[in-house]
Protein backbone atom coordinates (compact mmCIF):
# COMPACT_ATOMS: atom_id res chain seq x y z
CA UNK A 1 0.00 0.00 0.00
CA UNK A 2 2.92 2.33 -0.56
CA UNK A 3 2.05 5.76 -1.87
CA UNK A 4 -1.62 5.82 -0.88
CA UNK A 5 -1.33 8.51 1.81
CA UNK A 6 -1.22 12.20 0.95
CA UNK A 7 2.02 13.95 1.86
CA UNK A 8 1.99 17.44 3.31
CA UNK A 9 4.80 19.12 1.33
CA UNK A 10 3.40 22.66 1.57
CA UNK A 11 5.66 23.79 4.48
CA UNK A 12 8.74 22.49 2.65
CA UNK A 13 7.79 24.22 -0.59
CA UNK A 14 6.90 27.47 1.21
CA UNK A 15 10.13 27.68 3.21
CA UNK A 16 12.76 30.25 2.20
CA UNK A 17 15.41 28.98 -0.21
CA UNK A 18 19.16 29.00 0.23
CA UNK A 19 20.81 32.15 -1.18
CA UNK A 20 23.92 30.35 -2.54
CA UNK A 21 24.71 30.07 -6.24
CA UNK A 22 25.43 26.75 -7.91
CA UNK A 23 28.22 26.14 -10.42
CA UNK A 24 25.67 26.65 -13.19
CA UNK A 25 24.90 30.11 -11.81
CA UNK A 26 21.38 29.27 -10.70
CA UNK A 27 20.21 29.56 -7.11
CA UNK A 28 20.43 26.60 -4.75
CA UNK A 29 17.01 24.97 -4.48
CA UNK A 30 17.44 23.57 -0.96
CA UNK A 31 15.56 25.16 1.93
CA UNK A 32 17.53 27.48 4.19
CA UNK A 33 18.27 26.34 7.74
CA UNK A 34 15.92 27.93 10.27
CA UNK A 35 17.05 31.46 11.12
CA UNK A 36 19.82 31.47 8.47
CA UNK A 37 20.09 32.38 4.80
CA UNK A 38 21.93 29.22 3.66
CA UNK A 39 21.09 25.53 3.50
CA UNK A 40 23.02 22.91 5.48
CA UNK A 41 25.32 22.26 2.51
CA UNK A 42 26.25 25.91 1.95
CA UNK A 43 27.12 27.02 5.45
CA UNK A 44 23.87 27.08 7.38
CA UNK A 45 24.75 24.03 9.47
CA UNK A 46 25.80 24.39 13.08
CA UNK A 47 29.56 24.78 13.41
CA UNK A 48 30.12 25.83 9.80
CA UNK A 49 32.04 28.95 8.87
CA UNK A 50 35.22 30.50 10.16
CA UNK A 51 36.33 29.79 13.72
CA UNK A 52 36.06 32.41 16.48
CA UNK A 53 38.60 35.13 15.83
CA UNK A 54 38.62 34.18 12.13
CA UNK A 55 41.99 32.41 11.97
CA UNK A 56 41.23 31.69 8.30
CA UNK A 57 41.98 35.32 7.49
CA UNK A 58 45.59 35.21 8.72
CA UNK A 59 48.12 36.05 6.02
CA UNK A 60 51.04 33.79 5.19
CA UNK A 61 53.40 36.63 4.28
CA UNK A 62 54.32 35.55 0.74
CA UNK A 63 53.06 38.77 -0.81
CA UNK A 64 54.17 41.31 1.80
CA UNK A 65 56.49 44.19 0.93
CA UNK A 66 59.15 42.64 3.11
CA UNK A 67 58.97 39.30 1.28
CA UNK A 68 59.22 41.05 -2.12
CA UNK A 69 62.20 43.04 -0.88
CA UNK A 70 63.97 39.92 0.39
CA UNK A 71 63.40 38.03 -2.87
CA UNK A 72 64.67 41.02 -4.87
CA UNK A 73 67.80 41.11 -2.70
CA UNK A 74 68.38 37.37 -3.15
CA UNK A 75 68.06 37.66 -6.95
CA UNK A 76 70.58 40.49 -6.93
CA UNK A 77 73.02 38.47 -4.79
CA UNK A 78 72.71 35.46 -7.11
CA UNK A 79 73.29 37.70 -10.15
CA UNK A 80 76.41 39.18 -8.55
CA UNK A 81 77.74 35.73 -7.56
CA UNK A 82 77.24 34.40 -11.11
CA UNK A 83 78.94 37.47 -12.53
CA UNK A 84 81.95 36.93 -10.21
CA UNK A 85 82.13 33.23 -11.08
CA UNK A 86 81.81 33.92 -14.80
CA UNK A 87 78.70 31.76 -15.21
CA UNK A 88 76.14 32.63 -17.88
CA UNK A 89 72.85 34.12 -16.68
CA UNK A 90 70.05 31.61 -16.44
Amino acid sequence: MAGTHKRNTAPMLASPRCGARTRMGTGCRSPAVGGKKRCRMHGGAKGSGAPEGNQNALKHGTYTREAFRQRRQMRELVREARKLLGEPNS
